[in-house]
């Protein structure tokens, strides 16, 4: 399939503004269609859901419409798909749930590569247990976490691996399948952070392995909400707190309070643009995603090249991290300024990017770069074309070397 960038840009109403918007990594913008989708449902009649009238009808047809959508990305079953405000407040969900069967000397692993919420909260909840963390390092040359070391982090009391499937600062997309692999053959789940990896390619969470899998919509075009797609066998032995009389059906036991019902609505019209995205095709929701994200990687891969390359030549530029295969996601420095000072130069000609750490707390840490302002992160993702690339390159050459 070929992928006409120029078509899909036309459907944001944000790229009309001039704007480079290479900030994707923290948040993208959203098409006509999911704008649509929330006003509309806000502009029908809507009650909260479990009514018996029409509006209240409505509302349970997104969320069930919503859940289906976000099963057809992620390749999970809509039973198993639990929504939430955002994927931060779900980890928090799922490692209170899980660790209430924690013991002292029970393990976990997390990993060095990740975004701080996929390692706080377990660390978090493992010492109210009273569980040993294990950590597995990423090599600060490469950005690589290379798998080896699970066998010796990984024992008959681990009961639990936490790892991301693409690192947000240095686009690293590690082995999950192998690490999961491992991980369950000691007896422990797996809790993949798929936030940064889904915008970027097909996903297949049964081929990660993962037992959990989160996910952001608003890092692919949606609203401000999280998911996490499970077994639904797995989520009927976890047992979240939750009011006397709250739903104790799965998934809903893990959903506190009234849904945001018309974002729901934003998450489905999300993937259904996702799934339009290489243009028209045949087959379900679930094979057009995976034919259009594989278009989507192959797209970003290359204008990554470009970007890559330009950022390699220009002089005083210090790219971090070479990782064999990631996202297109880079992490640089610039002699002479700090990361602050590169990014307000790159707002001022309208070239979007983040510095600092970017909440790879861990990550920016082993890399030397957390306590003095981190590094600036540009990202592609499948709106940006070569004149945002070209803009960026430009910009960051004018602060010389």
């Amino acid at each position: 399939m070929t992928f006409d960038v120029a078509s899909v840009r036309v459907l944001y109403p944000a790229l009309h503004d001039g704007t480079a918007y290479l900030d994707g990594a923290a948040g993208t913008q959203v098409p006509t269609a999911v704008i649509d989708a929330i006003t509309d449902a806000y502009r029908a009649g809507m009650g909260n859901a479990g009514g018996a009238f029409a509006a209240s009808r409505y509302a349970g047809e997104i969320v069930d419409e919503c859940r289906r959508a976000v099963a057809d990305l992620v390749g999970g079953v809509p039973e198993g798909i639990v929504l939430g405000q955002n994927t931060t407040s779900l980890v928090y969900r799922f490692s209170q749930a899980l660790s209430a069967t924690w013991r002292p000397g029970d393990e976990i692993v997390v990993s060095r590569l990740d975004h701080d919420a996929n390692i706080r909260p377990w660390l978090q909840a493992a010492d109210r247990a009273g569980a040993t963390v294990r950590w597995a390092e990423a090599d600060p040359a490469t950005g690589e976490l290379p798998v080896e070391q699970y066998d010796t982090l990984l024992g008959e009391r681990t009961r639990l691996v936490a790892v991301t499937a693409a690192s947000n600062i240095l686009g690293t997309r590690p082995d999950v399948a192998a690490i999961t692999a491992k991980a369950h053959t000691a007896g422990a789940l797996t809790y993949v952070d798929g936030v940064h990896a889904t915008p970027h390619g097909p996903v297949d969470v049964t081929a990660l392995g993962a037992d959990f899998y989160a996910t952001s919509a608003y890092k692919w075009s949606g609203p401000h909400i999280g998911a996490v797609a499970a077994d639904p066998a797995l989520l009927e032995t976890l047992h979240p707190d939750q009011l006397a009389c709250s739903p104790r059906s799965v998934p809903l036991r893990f959903e506190t309070g009234t849904p945001p019902f018309a974002d729901f609505a934003g998450v489905a019209a999300a993937i259904d643009h996702l799934a339009g995205l290489a243009g028209p095709g045949a087959g379900s929701r679930r094979e057009r995603l995976l034919a259009a994200m594989g278009t989507v990687e192959s797209y970003e891969s290359e204008l990554f090249a470009v970007m890559l390359r330009g950022l390699e030549e220009l002089p005083g530029v210090t790219l971090y991290g070479k990782p064999a295969r990631r996202t297109a996601t880079a992490y640089f420095r610039v002699a002479g300024h700090t990361p602050a000072e590169v990014a307000e130069h790159l707002a001022a000609r309208r070239v979007n990017v983040w510095s600092g750490h970017c909440y790879a707390w861990e990550l920016a840490g082993a890399l030397g770069l957390r306590d003095t302002g981190g590094a600036v992160r540009a990202g592609l993702v499948h709106y940006n074309d070569r004149s945002d690339v070209d803009r960026l390159l430009s910009a960051v050459a004018e602060l010389g070397g």
